[in-house]
């Protein structure tokens, strides 16, 4: 699928828009007509926001760009370290699939999700999607997505979120505010990215009609054998954490190894792995270490660099979605067309 998109970067009649990464690129159809104003709802499914002040900068951000935003009852909430009880999250999610929003946004990450999947209304929240909702989250709200693919097949996507992304003190990054609008306006058609000389190797790869998946390593581990970790065969599997060692990251990703998830797909991207720190103790064990151990182990392309994770530029992935890859000698490309 998608043929009319192969190495379409550097076709002179290229038509499409493109937002030029540090690590990549973010298409879209520029010629789309930006035809209302978008509404946004944001709740917390998950940790007790931190700071406040974030939050109500990300939200005049939006309203200020033209967004309606509406802010949930209990985004504040807190109950230990999560944003209200289980009952309390509960609620808020489905008071965000009943809100008619355009784009449903976590506040923040964190953890507390894992709690409530058994007790999730999934039947609403593929209702709100076929609408035209797009739920939107990164790191803790991978057990979300995961989730809503096992159970519905429903698309959702890997990208930003109020506080840390669009509340930023500095304000927000110029490509994860383009990479959020062209979600929100549905004119996002795929992304790509600059890749290493280790990715090289991979170069004429042309992966079609793979369904691409993923999210934060830790969430996905603990996800294993339950009945909402999702059963992807021939798939393309992105992967981010954030403050684990890289000796933690290749415990995980065996773990994914030894299940069989890894030999299942059809290639691996590996996105930003912040905070990996290294002791003396590992005597240069680092995440090169474990990627081209990684690469060893597999008979399936093993890509880094993706712009994706707790990083301050990162592109909107849809996680559910049958894309294309493509990788040439300098670029790697995830391509969607119109969802």
């Amino acid at each position: 699928m998608h043929t009319t998109y192969k190495n379409h970067c550097n076709d002179p009649d290229c038509q499409h828009d493109h937002h030029d990464l540090a690590g990549g690129t973010q298409i879209n159809d520029a010629a789309a007509p930006f035809v209302r104003q978008r509404r946004v709802y944001v709740y917390s499914p998950s940790g007790a926001v931190q700071d406040k002040a974030a939050i109500l900068r990300g939200a005049r951000y939006l309203k200020k760009a033209g967004y309606e935003v509406t802010l949930d009852e209990a985004v504040f909430a807190r109950h230990t370290r999560f944003a209200g009880d289980h009952a309390c999250r509960l609620a808020a999610i489905e008071r965000a699939a009943a809100s008619g929003a355009d784009v449903a946004l976590i506040s923040r990450g964190g953890y507390g999700l894992n709690h409530l999947l058994a007790e999730i209304d999934y039947g609403r929240l593929a209702q709100s999607i076929d609408a035209g909702m797009q739920w939107m989250g990164f790191s803790d709200f991978t057990a979300l997505q995961l989730a809503l693919l096992a159970k519905t097949g429903r698309i959702s996507w890997a990208g930003v979120s109020l506080g840390v992304d669009l509340g930023a003190k500095e304000g927000p990054d110029d490509i994860s505010v383009a990479c959020f609008e062209d979600v929100a306006f549905g004119v996002g058609e795929g992304a790509g990215w600059r890749i290493r000389k280790d990715s090289a190797v991979y170069a004429g790869t042309d992966i079609e009609g793979a369904t691409l998946w993923g999210g934060n390593l830790a969430v996905l581990a603990s996800m294993i054998g339950t009945p909402y970790f999702p059963q992807v065969e021939g798939g393309i599997l992105f992967l981010e954490d954030v403050a684990e060692s890289p000796y933690k990251i290749e415990r995980m990703l065996i773990q994914l190894e030894q299940a069989g998830v890894l030999a299942a797909q059809q290639a691996i991207v590996l996105g930003q792995f912040t905070h990996a720190n290294v002791t003396p103790h590992d005597r240069g064990f680092n995440l090169t270490s474990v990627v081209n151990a990684l690469r060893e182990r597999l008979r399936i392309p093993v890509l880094t660099q993706l712009p994706f994770g707790h990083v301050r530029t990162k592109v909107c992935l849809p996680v559910g979605a049958t894309v294309d890859l493509q990788v040439s000698e300098r670029e790697a490309l995830l391509v969607w067309g119109h969802l």
